[in-house]
C-alpha cells in the first residue's frame, strides 16, 4: 500500500463530511425554524448527534479506513489520535466557515437567537429582573460574534476530537509487531 499517506491526510474526507452533515443539520433547523424547536427534542437530537454520535462515528471510520485501506492492518495509538483530532478540526473548520458567512448573509439570525435566549432565560428564571435580563443578554451577543465562534468552535472539536480519539484509538489499535 501507499506509506506516503499520513494519518492526518487520511481523515480528510471523514471531516468534510462530518463538517458538511453538521451544516445541513443547521440549515434544516434554520428553515423549519429554530423558535418551534426550542422546546422540542430535536435540538437535543441534534445536540447529542453532533457532540456525540457523529464524531464518535467519524473518527472510528477514519481509523478503520486508515488500519485497513492503508497501513496494511496496523494502526498505532498515536495514528488514530492524529486522525480523529484532524477529523474533528477539519469538520470544526467547514462548520465554523459556514457559521461566519452564514451570519454575514442573514445578520436578522443573531436577533432571532437572542430572542429564543430571552424566551429561555425567562423560562428558566421568571423572576429576573431587567437589568438582569439585558445583563445575561449582552453576553450571549458578545458570544454570538463571529471573531469568538469561529476559534471557540476550532478548539471545542480539537478537544472533542481528542477525547474520541482516546476512545476509538484503544478499540481499534494494532501495532505492527517488531521484527529483529
Amino acid at each position: 500500500m501507499d506509506k506516503n499517506i499520513s494519518p492526518a491526510k487520511s481523515g480528510i474526507m471523514f471531516g468534510v463530511l462530518f463538517g458538511t452533515i453538521m451544516v445541513l443539520e443547521f440549515v434544516i433547523m434554520y428553515v423549519i425554524g429554530m423558535k418551534s424547536l426550542v422546546d422540542t427534542s430535536a435540538g437535543i437530537i441534534v445536540n447529542l448527534a453532533n457532540y456525540l454520535v457523529l464524531p464518535i462515528l467519524f473518527i472510528f471510520l477514519g481509523c478503520t479506513n486508515y488500519k485497513k485501506n492503508v497501513n496494511n492492518g496496523f494502526i498505532s495509538f498515536s495514528e488514530c489520535l492524529k486522525i480523529g483530532v484532524s477529523i474533528a478540526v477539519i469538520a470544526g473548520l467547514v462548520y465554523g466557515i459556514f457559521n461566519v458567512i452564514f451570519n454575514y448573509i442573514f445578520p436578522e439570525f443573531i436577533n432571532e437567537m437572542l430572542e429564543i435566549s430571552k424566551i429561555g432565560m425567562l423560562k428558566q428564571n421568571p423572576n429576573v429582573t431587567e437589568k438582569e435580563l439585558e445583563m445575561g443578554l449582552s453576553m450571549v451577543k458578545k458570544f454570538m460574534n463571529p471573531l469568538i465562534v469561529f476559534p471557540v468552535t476550532l478548539v471545542m472539536y480539537a478537544l472533542i476530537g481528542l477525547i474520541y480519539s482516546l476512545i476509538v484509538g484503544a478499540i481499534v489499535k494494532n501495532e505492527k509487531p517488531y521484527s529483529l
